[in-house]
């Protein structure tokens, strides 16, 4: 292998992040992730069955369990940050409608921390709120 190859494959290895992953073995992006749980203000509120989220090419589109969504992304190595976001406006139960004004309000609140571990993803926002993921 020449010096060239070298430099090459361990820059590669080193730049972590850059295609929207926390590090190259687990990618955040591309993926249709479930929404678990929100937790905001030390009480977790557990996802219906719909919310879910990918996230891809600078876009964010999911459900918030009830009503579909879509956002602006910008991966920036572990951050993730979402803006922009527009949304269908039905009308649901007060149990999701509750969920989904904390899941929203939590997806936009600033630059997401990623976290991943196995198949779950974490994202924490600066105040330490946090959504739990799961690979769907």
């Amino acid at each position: 292998m020449t010096a060239v190859a070298v430099l090459v494959t361990l820059a590669a290895a080193c730049a972590g992040g850059k295609d929207g992953s926390v590090d190259d073995r687990q990618p955040v992006t591309g993926i249709e992730w479930t929404v678990d749980s929100v937790t905001v203000g030390g009480t977790t509120h557990r996802a219906p069955a719909p919310a879910h989220v990918k996230i891809e090419d600078g876009r964010a589109a999911g459900s918030y369990g009830c009503n579909r969504f879509s956002a602006t992304a910008q991966v920036t190595g572990d951050l993730i940050r979402l803006s922009h976001a527009r949304s269908t406006r039905m009308a649901c139960d007060e149990a999701r409608m509750t969920f989904e004004r904390a899941l929203a309000r939590t997806l936009a609140a600033g630059p997401l921390t990623t976290r991943t571990e196995g198949r779950n993803l974490t994202l924490t926002t600066p105040g330490g709120d946090r959504v739990q993921l799961s690979r769907k």
